[in-house]
């Protein structure tokens, strides 16, 4: 098949080009680098069924495939709320413009979601029926709300244009490559204890999150594109954590003695996270296979690699 994977280059994305070539895919790879880097999909530049694209996806392009994941969109705090409209008008235009893509040559359409849909959840674990806690003129709105409406596009288009969509509902995903600078929980506390700096928890700790191992995610967001079920469809580790653990498992990995620094909580940050994977594990037969502790100890390889090549 010919696939279109929006946001290649980024984390998540240069994961799922990995799968997709070698199983003798051609794939395009459409990126701005706004939080994508060549680096991710550096291995590939040459290869006949690899195509790179820099495009901003809040324009219209226009192409022949049959699948398209659309995963472009800044995914962590820093960086989605660096350009709040940004931010917006890549959920709201980038969205539109896959799904019109989609529905002129009749691709199947997949939506990278997200758990922030759920806002900060009243209901726990959550399931996919729950429509959520969220504040829609908070700093993260941007992110939150506009994934809401992307899913929301994305059914319309599937009413009413009969877009073959699938949406699957994201939650935290951690792994090689992800951004030093991104702000999110896991890249912070290891690029910190690689650098022997305190490390940061919000809070006093006790707000939990799940880990999902990439490879997993990836496995996931496949099997979701290529079943019978719409969704949503929640894809995420089921096991929680609060970050006080998490920042002690990293401590202890990276055998540092930096200490645990505690700040004050950030505005609308959810206190607690976890995904019922009912669903996902009934029609995909998909359940995270990577337990913490070995995902940690590649992520932790992966960041000391380059921290290295940087100094």
């Amino acid at each position: 098949m010919r696939i279109l994977v929006t946001g290649g280059a980024g984390f998540i994305g240069s994961h799922l080009i990995d799968r997709l070539i070698p199983q003798g895919h051609e794939v395009i790879c459409l990126d701005n680098f706004y939080t994508g880097t060549k680096r991710n999909i550096f291995k590939w530049m040459g290869h006949p069924n690899f195509e790179l694209i820099r495009h901003d996806i809040t324009e219209p392009i226009r192409l022949e495939v049959d699948q398209i994941y659309h995963l472009a969109c800044p995914a962590s705090p820093v960086h989605y709320q660096y350009n709040p409209v940004k931010t917006v008008k890549t959920n709201v235009m980038g969205t539109l413009n896959m799904l019109g893509l989609a529905k002129r040559v009749k691709a199947r359409f997949l939506l990278a979601s997200t758990s922030e849909v759920y806002g900060d959840p009243e209901v726990h674990p959550q399931t996919e029926d729950y429509r959520g806690n969220v504040n829609p003129i908070g700093l993260r709105s941007c992110y939150d709300e506009g994934k809401r409406i992307a899913e929301t596009l994305a059914f319309d288009y599937y009413r009413q244009n009969k877009v073959e969509i699938r949406v699957a509902r994201i939650f935290n995903t951690y792994g090689p490559r992800m951004l030093e600078n991104d702000g999110r929980v896991v890249s912070n506390l290891v690029v910190q204890a690689l650098r022997g700096i305190p490390l940061t928890v919000y809070g006093e700790g006790t707000q939990t999150r799940s880990f999902c191992y990439v490879s997993d995610l990836v496995e996931g967001l496949m099997r979701l594109m290529n079943c019978e079920f719409t969704g949503p469809i929640n894809l995420g580790n089921p096991d929680e954590y609060t970050i006080l653990e998490l920042a002690q498992a990293v401590q202890k990995l990276v055998n540092t003695d930096a200490e645990i620094k505690f700040e004050p909580l950030p505005s609308d940050d959810p206190r607690r996270r976890r995904p019922d994977i009912t669903r996902a594990k009934t029609w995909l037969n998909w359940e995270p296979t990577i337990p913490l502790q070995e995902g940690l100890k590649l992520t932790v390889e992966d960041f000391r690699d380059r921290i290295k090549s940087d100094t």
